[in-house]
């Protein structure tokens, strides 16, 4: 008996159900027909209805009986003219762009290209069915109890940002029910997220969650896209990471996850990919949007319409510049925001996003519809502020409501710690929240997201083990991934034996975590960095979906030592507004000021020169940070204050005998921090006028009435036999000097 079908509405899009079925709607300005094709649980099509209603080029229809869980998919007719940008073949089953839930994954076995893929000819329509290898979309079951779900609303400025990978993050952790591992439940289990409260980060960044497709030539090699930049739905969350499997209970659990996230008092953020889609150039698959609308989904070559316009590297980049791309993005975001409740976002190449006819545009249409919409008003924006395209490298430049990945702190901390000449002054910059980028046109220091590393790249324990990138096991004779990575080996590539080697390396990631968690700005620690995760040298991980790139949670004495490191560190900086201020340092120049709320000082104890900042030889340097000068008011409205802090840096391989500056308040400084002691790191150290910073560290003192209280009491002192009781430090360094074979040429 055929379905009854009623008119039904143009909107919203995709698949909404109520208690009498359910009403379809679908956008396609060039097609001639659309159906909605429906399958049972074997995959076998039951019935096919044809929408008969056509609103604003919306296709749409009430089919009676449809209820969620229902699979289906969509057929759309038109012309097929390739090289006039058309390519409709009614013989291929589509995934409808607005769905919220797919089942399924792609057979590239089947014939899911809509032309004779195997003579290579685009031109030449293939007319074989291929339902059998194409996913199919299900109808969702929107109901959720969200209780007294309370977004953290966490301010940019207050945030620690923690970036890791859905599956990745608990597959390998025996705490977590095995059913559960590797999915959004993992995430969610109570061993997670006490794991992620001890270590004090406020937001998960997560790896791309939407519905994604692994690439035809991947599964051939045995690999995977692991990372998932390879969208199929941009409502869905991808069931791969689903326990509860795929016939909406993604839905259910990702929004378990978020709720348990949300008690915790952490946010989620959404690493998201509308620059591109799955479907490649003209030679990739026919698998949603190229089917129902092609020209208008993508961005076509002017003049040669069969071919696509590419800005990722991917072969394809949506047209941003149309009407209907543009609002399938803010549909995706505003559902994200409205029925996932998640916190925020960061854009994939959204340098992409902002290209009006070729040339990025801050002031282009994307971001003038983002800016004036409600619903995301109070969501953070992160940008990736580049793309693969000419002026693609847009650091600097977004818009006001924006942050951005700060790709440059990245290079000048990876370079200064490495030792390399010259780096002091744009060191200085990027440790002061990068005034250079952000403040001319209105932005805080916490439109800088701080990075050293990220999934992109070396893991931090690479970034100190390998000169060179060992990407074999992606089956691309380690051509692919970037080679120029400011990494240094320490004199041995790869794990070794040798102790002055990893004693310090082990100091090295210590002075990139503390120069991360010690910056204006918002930092982003790479997951598995504080404890010292590896992927053997592979910085181009997006297609191992295995032990290398699943955290190890079986950490020996020396990362449970790196991980309370990474902890104390977290704590010390959401603790002391100081550390995480709000504004610029009085919106002057970082050198030479005469305002107190900041200072640089040499070696010496004198304030540095001119003429330091430019020298091919300065590796040293020390930052007075004044408490009193905060320039923000409490929830009271009365001025805030804090600490005071002066931290000591030191890139040279030699130690450095600093002369210290005097303590605003008037009172000693107290060492709270040093790199260099591994063992004890936040050991409290009254000091005097002279301290020797070991080669390769950092050091942190402070004016805190507490920590000095502490150490001068008289059972203080006799807990501390190796107190200085305020007399000068000048000792040698506590760790050996590096061997010269394993300096950085």
């Amino acid at each position: 008996m055929p379905r009854r079908l009623l008119p039904g509405k143009p909107y919203p899009l995709g698949a909404k159900a109520n208690s009498k079925g359910t009403n379809f709607a679908v956008y396609s300005e060039y097609a001639t027909g659309v159906s909605i094709c429906l399958f049972d649980e074997a995959g076998k099509q039951t019935d096919c209805v044809e929408l008969r209603e056509r609103t604003a080029f919306v296709w749409h229809g009430m089919v009676l009986g449809v209820q969620p869980g229902q699979l289906y998919g969509l057929r759309v007719d038109g012309p097929w003219e390739p090289e006039q940008g058309q390519r409709f073949n009614k013989s291929k089953l589509l995934v409808d762009p607005y769905t919220e839930a797919i089942s399924g994954s792609v057979d590239w076995k089947a014939p899911i290209f809509g032309f004779g893929h195997e003579s290579g000819d685009d031109l030449k329509r293939c007319d074989k069915d291929d339902a059998a290898g194409v996913p199919k979309s299900a109808v969702v079951d929107h109901r959720f109890d969200w209780g007294n779900d309370c977004l953290p609303q966490t301010p940019l400025a207050d945030s620690v940002i923690y970036e890791l990978h859905v599956k990745g993050f608990s597959k390998s952790n025996s705490n977590v029910p095995e059913k559960q591992r590797g999915t959004y439940a993992g995430l969610a289990h109570e061993s997670s997220i006490d794991y992620l409260k001890a270590l004090g980060v406020t937001a998960v960044e997560l790896m791309p969650i939407h519905e994604m497709v692994d690439d035809g030539h991947l599964i051939e090699r045995g690999l995977k896209n692991y990372w998932g930049y390879n969208t199929l739905g941009y409502f869905a969350p991808a069931a791969r990471y689903s326990a509860s499997g795929d016939r909406g209970g993604q839905v259910r659990e990702f929004k378990e996850m978020v709720k348990a996230l949300h008690a915790a008092g952490i946010e989620v953020i959404l690493d998201v990919v509308y620059n591109h889609t799955c479907e490649g150039n003209q030679l990739g698959p026919m698998l949603s949007w190229r089917g129902i609308c092609n020209k208008t989904y993508y961005r076509l070559v002017e003049g040669d319409e069969r071919h696509y316009m590419d800005y990722t590297g991917t072969g394809n980049t949506l047209n941003v510049r149309h009407p209907q791309v543009l609002k399938l993005i803010m549909d995706s975001l505003r559902y994200w925001v409205t029925e996932m409740h998640v916190d925020g976002f960061r854009f994939d190449l959204a340098a992409t996003l902002a290209r009006e006819l070729h040339d990025v545009d801050k002031l282009g249409g994307f971001f003038d519809t983002i800016h004036q919409d409600p619903t995301l008003a109070d969501v953070k924006l992160i940008a990736e502020p580049w793309d693969v395209g000419d002026g693609g490298y847009q650091v600097g430049n977004f818009p006001v409501l924006w942050a951005e990945w700060n790709g440059k702190y990245r290079d000048t901390v990876r370079r200064f710690w490495k030792g390399d000449a010259g780096q002091l002054s744009d060191f200085a910059y990027r440790l002061t929240g990068s005034s250079d980028l952000y403040q001319h046109d209105g932005r805080k220091p916490y439109a800088s997201i701080n990075f050293v590393t990220a999934h992109d790249g070396f893991t931090l324990c690479d970034l100190v083990s390998y000169n060179d990138k060992h990407n074999e096991a992606n089956g691309d004779n380690n051509q692919d991934g970037e080679g120029n990575n400011n990494s240094w080996n320490m004199g041995a590539e790869g794990p070794t034996d040798d102790p002055e080697i990893n004693k310090l390396r082990e100091r090295q990631i210590r002075n990139f975590l503390a120069t991360l968690l010690l910056s204006q700005g918002v930092p982003m620690i790479c997951g598995g960095d504080e404890f010292a995760r590896s992927q053997r040298g592979n910085n181009n991980a997006y297609c191992q979906d295995n032990e290398l790139t699943w955290y190890d949670w079986k950490l020996d004495e020396s990362r449970v030592r790196l991980m309370e490191f990474t902890r104390r560190l977290v704590k010390l900086r959401l603790s002391h507004p100081n550390l995480h201020r709000r504004k610029f340092f009085q919106d002057r120049t970082i050198r030479n000021s005469v305002v107190r709320d900041i200072a640089w000082y040499g070696a010496d104890g004198n304030e540095m020169p001119e003429q330091a900042w430019t020298t091919e030889w300065t590796r040293s340097m020390a930052l007075l940070l004044n408490g009193k000068t905060l320039q923000v008011s409490d929830e009271n409205g009365d001025p805030l204050k804090d600490d005071s802090f002066l931290m000591l840096v030191n890139a040279s391989h030699e130690g450095v005998e600093f002369t210290l500056p005097p303590v605003p308040n008037g009172s000693p400084w107290c060492q709270v921090m040093d790199t260099e002691n591994v063992d004890d790191p936040f050991h409290e150290e009254k000091v005097g006028e002279k301290v020797i910073v070991g080669g390769r560290s950092m050091e942190l003192f402070s004016d805190n009435a507490e920590v000095l209280r502490r150490l001068t009491e008289p059972e203080a002192q006799s807990e501390k036999p190796n107190a200085t009781k305020g007399k000068a430090r000048t000792t040698k360094s506590r760790t050996a000097e590096a061997p010269s074979s394993s300096r950085p040429s």
